[in-house]
């Protein structure tokens, strides 16, 4: 399978939107249904063969909606291409619709055979074969949990040894919330065709879904821009997202022309999360950033970073000064749950309700407004940013993580409504919304599993502010934060793996970045 990741579109749907857009693409292009299906299928199987070229036998399971007709034809042409195909049917044919049914009398007229589901069946195929397996059970308008036969078809299609090419999206998955309904289908390919699916990246979906293709089959840019086309759901963000809104710097320029950061961290044992948050803004290009942490704190920040300017808990005083001056506030890398943090974000709140200074609230911050309910009813958020995880999602909305992550663009909707200001829903596929434009959700593609490891959002934390500092708006920069953050543990994990990478492995990346975006 190739290692280039393929071009995906920038607008993502769910499945309600589908049909509208399936028939103004078919009346654009003076296509019926059938026909329509068989560029799909034709589209599946072309992909399939450009990444597994020495394929020599597909098992195609079907169910009986218009997914198993498109598995029907990619039957049709591995069989025309003289490749080995077994159909397996999970209900009958007479069950199949109207097209599936055409799609499968093609197939037959082609010389493909069909059997019914056996959950042994794969334990027949031989180990020395390029075998590939083909699923095409579910479209994507399932909203209820996988069970019965659909069910076991599943497990044997993920116990095998075999790849899985997915139609459309896995069988299983929701294609709106990117949750499995009970169970999905494990795939390596998947294959989307004429609007993207949001749950494919994001959550779960990127679990299941493996590398997404996209097929849009010419459809001219008037089917999803006119009056009656559907509004996308969702946009998808990547490192190109930043092009264009980073200017470049006046040859004039001094450090006070590129913002001021101030980091307010690092409890006792928790240092590193406040140097790395302020290492990381220093590193996106702020003129100036402080840090205020534990004094204990004041000789590792500077042996580590020694352009920082570093405020120890004697130095009480200076604090307001320093708040004061800033371009952007940082508050909750490392900054505990005890009195001194909470001291700490009453300043910080205070000084924003006298200055209006953005601020980004991160981490522990996040867990003590939750505590305080009508905090955020004292100052005004509109210039505030908000970066939970799932698990401090869970605690500012009072429910459960698996409810978060149920349905994350729900999730992320709820978040703007309760604080207001610029939110952003870590995880995979990490989404974010404001309240400028409650009703336009980012989903930054952005990213890779070795991410997942102590420091990385603190990093980003520093990013955000940092941009934010140098003049963007708190939804530029949190949406170029986060497309950087991403870019650059991509880059990183290339260079090293993604096991054992850790969050200060991205610095390296972000000044080349940040310079050629």
């Amino acid at each position: 399978m190739s290692d280039i990741p393929p071009i995906l579109p920038k607008h993502l749907y769910r499945a309600d939107q589908m049909p509208i857009l399936e028939q103004m693409a078919m009346k654009k292009l003076a296509l019926n249904t059938f026909d329509l299906m068989v560029s799909a299928g034709t589209a599946v199987f072309q992909i399939l063969k450009s990444n597994y070229p020495l394929v020599n036998k597909l098992i195609i399971f079907v169910g009986s909606g218009n997914n198993a007709g498109d598995g029907y034809i990619v039957a049709a042409k591995a069989k025309s291409a003289g490749i080995k195909v077994e159909v397996i049917q999970l209900s009958g044919s007479e069950k199949l619709s109207g097209i599936a049914m055409k799609a499968h009398e093609y197939a037959k007229s082609s010389g493909v055979e069909t059997r019914s589901f056996d959950a042994e069946l794969l334990d027949g195929c031989s180990s020395n074969e390029e075998t590939l397996i083909v699923d095409a059970i579910l479209g994507v308008g399932i909203n209820k949990s996988v069970t019965g036969l659909y069910e076991k078809a599943i497990l044997s299609i993920n116990a095998a040894s075999h790849p899985v090419v997915s139609v459309d999206l896995p069988s299983g998955l929701n294609a709106d919330t990117g949750r499995a309904m009970g169970i999905a289908v494990k795939a390596d390919i998947t294959v989307s065709f004429i609007g993207l699916k949001q749950g494919l990246l994001t959550g779960e979906g990127q679990d299941y879904s493996g590398q997404v293709f996209f097929e849009r089959f010419d459809i001219p840019d008037n089917v999803y821009s006119s009056e009656p086309s559907p509004k996308p759901s969702s946009r998808r963000i990547d490192i190109n997202y930043v092009q264009g809104r980073l200017k470049p710097r006046k040859k004039s320029a001094h450090k006070g022309d590129h913002g001021h950061v101030v980091v307010l961290g690092g409890d006792k044992g928790f240092g590193g999360a406040g140097i790395m948050a302020a290492e990381a803004a220093q590193r996106a290009g702020a003129g100036l950033v402080t840090l205020v942490t534990r004094s204990e704190h004041k000789t590792a920040a500077l042996v580590r970073c020694p352009e920082l300017m570093v405020i120890g808990e004697e130095d009480e005083k200076h604090w307001g000064g320093i708040l004061n001056r800033a371009s952007c506030i940082v508050v909750g890398p490392g900054l505990g749950t005890n009195e001194w943090g909470r001291s700490i974000l009453s300043k910080v709140i205070e000084q924003k309700k006298i200055n209006h200074t953005p601020v980004l609230f991160d981490a522990d911050a996040l867990t003590l407004l939750t505590e305080r309910e009508n905090i955020l009813k004292t100052f005004e958020t509109h210039n505030a940013v908000f970066t939970p995880h799932p698990g401090e999602a869970a605690r500012l909305l009072g429910c459960s993580t698996e409810f978060v992550e149920s349905d994350r663009f729900r999730t992320v909707k709820e978040l703007v409504k309760l604080l207001g200001g610029t939110c952003l829903l870590k995880g995979s596929g990490s989404l974010t919304s404001s309240e400028y434009a409650p009703d336009i959700i980012y989903l930054c593609s952005e990213g890779n599993a070795g991410m997942a490891s102590g420091g990385m959002g603190d990093v980003l934390s520093g990013i955000v502010a940092s941009l934010i500092a140098q003049g963007l708006s708190c939804v530029d920069a949190l949406n170029c934060g986060i497309c950087i953050h991403g870019e650059a543990g991509d880059l990183a994990s290339r260079a090293n793996g993604e096991r054992g990478l850790r969050a200060t492995d991205l610095f390296p990346f972000l000044a080349k970045l940040l310079n050629t975006v």
